[in-house]
C-alpha cells in the first residue's frame, strides 16, 4: 500500500492518552497512525457532548410524536424559509451527477465503481457495509490506495486483475460515513467508543483531504440520517475543524445531505442553511425515508403504511417529498438528487429481466421529468441505461433552471396516509428479507441480493419496522390487522413464517451468511416481539459483530 500518513502541526503524542484500539485487522497500523489517532480524539473531545445532546433531543421529539404530536414546519425557522439565499457555487467536478453509483468499499467494488462510468460513486461507509472492524479498515486502505492511484485487486483463483482507469475517466469519489447515531467500538476515546461518523470521514479526510483538493476533487462526502439544522450544524463545525487543522480553505470539503427522514423533509431549507458554505444538494433517500415515516409515527393507528411494495414514488406523501425537495433545492441553487434503483439483472430469464429494467427506466423517466438533477442505481449494469433517459431529458449538466414554483406542499401532504394492503406474501416476504439480509450482516456482508433487488439496511428497515407495525397496531385497543384475504396479523403468523424460513431456503443455492440465520431469526423475533419498536436495527446487531 502507498503511504497515506500526513503530518499535522501536532506532536503524535498530544492527546493519545485516554485512545485505546481494541480492533486488529492486517495493515491498520498505516492508517492508525499516532498523528491520526490524535486527530480523532481530538474531533471526539470537541464535538461528542453536542452529540449527545442531539440524540437526546432525537429521543425527546420522537417522544412527543408516541404521544400525539404530528411533524410539521418549524415556527422559529420561518425566517429562513422566507429569505432569499443561496448555497456557495458548487464545483466544476460536482456539476454534472446524473448518474450515481453507490456501494460498499471493498477493493473489487471500489475499483469497478470508479471505473463504472458513472458520474459518481458514493463509497459507503453506512448502509451497505456491515461495519466488521475488518471491513472499515479495508475499506479505508482501498478509499486511500485509489486516492493514490495505486489501488488493484487480484481475483483469490488469479484469473483476473481489476486496476483503475486513469484519473480523468473515474467516477468522482463521495464517501458516506455512519450516522450520529452510531459509534465504533474499536476505537475508545477517554474510555468510551468513538462517534462512528468522525471515525469513517475524519480518518478519510485525515489520509485523503489535501490530495483530494490538489486534485480539485474535494474532498466530498454524503452525510446521512440527519433530522434536524443542530444535526447539520454540527456537521458543518467537524468539517470547520477539520479543515482548520488539516490547512485547508473554509469550504473546501463539500458535503450532500440526504433527506432520509421524515422530520428532515420539514427542514430541507434549514439544513441547506447551516451547510450553506459547503453543500451543494440533497438526495431523496427514499427507502430510509419510508422507514423512517414508519418509525416516527409508529404510535399512529391512522397512520400504517401497506407492504413494501405497494409504497411506491407515486403515492401522494412520496410524491409531495420528492417535489418538495426539487423545489427547495433549486431555489438555493443546489442539486437534487433522486433515488435509488435497487435492481440487479435477472439471469436467466430474458422476459422477467427486461420488465425490471422497464420499471427502472420508468421510474428514472419520472425523475427526470420531474426536476431531478441526477439518479442513483445500485448496479453497474443500470447506468447506460439511467444515463440514456437523463441524456434524453436533460441535455444540460444538470437543471436548477426547473424552478418547480408550482409545487405548493402542506403538512398535510407530508403525513398522508397511502391506501393499499398486505398479502401474505407481502408478509412473508418481509420476514424473509429481515432474516436474510441480518444474516448476511453478521457475516459481514452489508450488501446482499435478494430476489433481483440489491438490498442494504436501509430497504432491511423498512421490512423490519412494518413487521413491528402491522403486529402491533392491537396494542392500543384497535382492532388487530388482517391480510387482505382476512388472516389476523398475529404472532401466529410470525411464528409460522419464520418455522418455515430455514426449510423454504434450504433448497437454493447457499445464501450469504447461512452459518448466522439461527442468530437472525434470533435477533429478528426479540426485536419484533418488543414493545418498544427498536431505533435502528443495526444497534443491537453491531452488538453481535466481531
Amino acid at each position: 500500500m502507498a503511504a497515506v500518513a500526513v503530518a499535522v502541526d501536532t506532536a503524535a503524542a498530544d492527546g493519545m492518552d485516554g485512545v485505546e484500539v481494541r480492533g486488529r485487522s492486517p495493515g491498520q497500523e498505516v492508517l492508525l497512525t499516532p498523528a491520526a489517532l490524535a486527530f480523532l480524539a481530538d474531533l471526539q473531545r470537541r464535538f461528542e457532548p453536542a452529540r449527545q445532546q442531539r440524540l437526546a433531543d432525537r429521543r425527546r421529539r420522537q417522544a412527543a410524536f408516541d404521544a400525539g404530536a404530528l411533524p410539521d414546519f418549524r415556527t422559529d425557522t420561518a425566517d429562513i424559509r422566507a429569505a432569499d439565499w443561496q448555497v456557495a457555487p458548487l464545483p466544476a467536478a460536482l456539476l454534472d451527477r446524473r448518474v450515481e453509483i453507490t456501494g460498499p468499499t471493498d477493493p473489487k467494488m471500489v475499483i469497478n465503481a470508479l471505473n463504472s462510468g458513472a458520474s459518481c460513486y458514493m463509497a459507503d461507509f453506512e448502509d451497505s457495509t456491515s461495519p466488521t472492524w475488518d471491513n472499515l479498515v479495508a475499506g479505508q486502505r482501498a478509499l486511500a490506495q485509489a486516492v493514490a492511484g495505486t489501488l488493484d485487486w487480484m481475483a483469490p483463483d488469479g484469473s483476473k486483475h481489476y486496476v483503475l482507469k486513469p484519473f480523468a475517466q473515474q467516477a468522482v469519489l463521495l464517501v458516506r460515513p455512519r450516522g450520529w447515531h452510531l459509534v465504533e467500538k474499536h476505537v475508545l476515546v477517554d474510555g468510551r467508543p468513538l462517534a462512528a461518523g468522525l471515525f469513517d470521514l475524519g480518518l478519510f479526510a485525515f489520509h485523503n483531504a489535501r490530495a483530494l483538493a490538489a486534485k480539485d476533487r474535494g474532498p466530498y462526502f454524503y452525510l446521512p440520517k440527519l433530522q434536524t439544522m443542530e444535526e447539520a450544524a454540527l456537521w458543518d463545525a467537524v468539517l470547520a475543524q477539520i479543515e482548520a487543522v488539516l490547512g485547508l480553505a473554509h469550504g473546501q470539503l463539500k458535503v450532500t445531505v440526504l433527506i432520509e427522514t421524515l422530520p428532515a423533509a420539514f427542514e430541507m431549507d434549514e439544513i441547506l442553511h447551516a451547510l450553506k458554505d459547503r453543500i451543494v444538494g440533497l438526495n431523496c433517500g427514499r427507502w430510509d425515508y419510508i422507514f423512517s415515516c414508519i418509525k416516527t409515527l409508529r404510535a399512529h393507528p391512522d397512520k400504517v403504511l401497506p407492504e413494501r411494495g405497494q409504497v411506491t414514488m407515486t403515492q401522494p406523501f412520496l410524491k409531495a417529498y420528492a417535489e418538495l425537495l426539487i423545489r427547495t433545492c433549486h431555489r438555493r441553487r443546489a442539486h437534487a438528487m433522486g433515488g435509488m434503483a435497487a435492481q440487479i439483472p435477472i439471469a436467466g430469464d430474458a422476459a422477467a429481466n427486461d420488465a425490471a429494467l422497464q420499471r427502472v427506466r420508468e421510474d428514472k423517466l419520472r425523475e427526470v421529468r420531474v426536476g431531478f438533477d441526477g439518479t442513483w442505481v445500485a448496479h453497474p449494469a443500470l447506468i447506460p441505461l439511467a444515463r440514456a433517459v437523463f441524456d434524453a431529458d436533460m441535455p444540460g449538466p444538470h437543471q436548477q433552471h426547473v424552478a418547480r414554483s408550482d409545487v405548493q406542499v402542506a403538512r398535510a401532504d407530508l403525513l398522508r396516509t397511502p391506501h393499499g394492503s398486505i398479502t401474505r406474501a407481502g408478509f412473508d416476504n418481509n420476514v424473509e428479507v429481515c432474516v436474510r439480509y441480518l444474516a448476511a450482516w453478521l457475516d459481514g456482508n452489508g450488501c446482499v441480493p435478494i430476489h433481483w433487488l440489491m438490498e442494504d439496511a436501509a430497504t432491511a428497515e423498512i421490512a423490519r419496522a412494518q413487521l413491528w407495525q402491522w403486529l402491533h397496531f392491537g396494542d392500543r385497543g384497535a382492532a388487530p390487522l388482517q391480510l387482505d384475504d382476512g388472516t389476523p396479523i398475529d404472532f401466529v403468523l410470525f411464528e409460522r413464517a419464520l418455522i418455515g424460513l430455514p426449510g423454504k431456503l434450504g433448497g437454493r443455492v447457499r445464501v450469504p451468511g447461512a452459518d448466522k440465520l439461527d442468530a437472525a431469526i434470533a435477533l429478528l423475533e426479540r426485536l419484533t416481539r418488543s414493545a418498544t419498536l427498536e431505533e435502528f436495527l443495526t444497534l443491537p446487531a453491531y452488538d453481535l459483530l466481531d
